[in-house]
């Protein structure tokens, strides 16, 4: 049913209920696991109290590998096939751009990743790719794992 299951992360702690959801997918039906960590390049700080947006660019794409390292290590473990990319512009149409060029089955994604400001700001991620995907997505909540 599922060949190709894709988790975006933000590499915060709220993904990891996803993680272990597409981790359990991937186990039935013997899926390969893609996880992508889209650096949001259209708002890296330019001009904002001297910082340099190549600098920005660049320390978020340092935690986008950490991200999905870690994925790809705890899924290892598990002997699990992982696929790892880190990528850059903004992060849902960089999201369905990769399931789009990698035949992605399904999307897993978390129902909450940072917060704050950004997110009222530029909206969550989550919610636009639910809206404009052609493909299953599995939203799932801190809350289904209880705690």
């Amino acid at each position: 049913m599922y060949d190709e299951i894709l988790i975006p992360t933000d590499g915060s702690e709220a993904v990891e209920t996803a993680i272990e959801h597409a981790f359990d997918l991937a186990a039935t039906y013997d899926a390969t696991i893609h996880a992508l960590y889209v650096v949001d390049d259209t708002h890296g700080g330019a001009g904002l109290m001297g910082v340099d947006a190549q600098d920005t660019v660049s320390e978020l794409r340092t935690m986008g590998e950490e991200a999905v390292g870690t994925i790809a290590t705890r899924g290892e473990e598990r002997g699990l096939t992982i696929e790892t990319a880190v990528n850059e512009g903004l992060p849902h149409e960089g999201i369905l751009d990769y399931a789009d060029d990698n035949g992605i089955d399904l999307l897993v994604m978390s129902s909450r990743g940072r917060s704050g400001v950004s997110r009222f700001v530029f909206g969550s991620v989550t919610e636009r790719v639910v809206r404009l995907s052609d493909r299953p997505v599995l939203v799932v909540s801190r809350a289904m794992t209880g705690g």
